[in-house]
């Protein structure tokens, strides 16, 4: 089985496209930082190729933008192709069958409105007494 899942943010414009049959797809990369920190203390980042295709590619050509966060659910394929100077390549895409918008949607120059905001959540809790665990 090839399955992937993915959450990153966008590091790419989305590049829109139809092919010559009238199918839309997009194409974007996201980054995604790896859980582990790396011997300098730092986490490393992961970029990924991502490719949508008819209404996922309009709803996400439509919706999203640089910086935006997004969970990713698809598959791996590897494209073959030749080089200008004649060399054989190869790329990893993620084939996307979901994409779920992670960011929230503001409009564009709107501030959000802080009553509309998540309560702020104290920093200890007020009794531990009544934890389940």
């Amino acid at each position: 089985m090839n399955k992937v899942f993915l959450i990153g943010n966008i590091c790419s414009d989305i590049d829109k496209q139809t092919t010559a049959s009238g199918i839309s797809y997009c194409r974007f990369s996201i980054a995604v930082n790896r859980r582990q920190k790396n011997q300098n203390g730092e986490y490393e980042t992961d970029f990924f190729n991502v490719v949508c295709w008819r209404n996922l590619a309009d709803n996400c050509a439509n919706n999203l933008s640089k910086g935006k966060k997004v969970s990713i659910v698809g598959s791996i394929q590897i494209r073959k192709y030749t080089a200008q100077d004649g060399t054989p390549r190869q790329a990893i895409d993620i084939q996307a069958d979901d994409v779920e918008f992670l960011s929230p949607r503001t409009e564009q120059g709107a501030q959000q409105n802080p009553t509309n905001a998540a309560p702020v959540l104290e920093s200890e809790p007020a009794s531990e007494e009544g934890l389940p665990f």
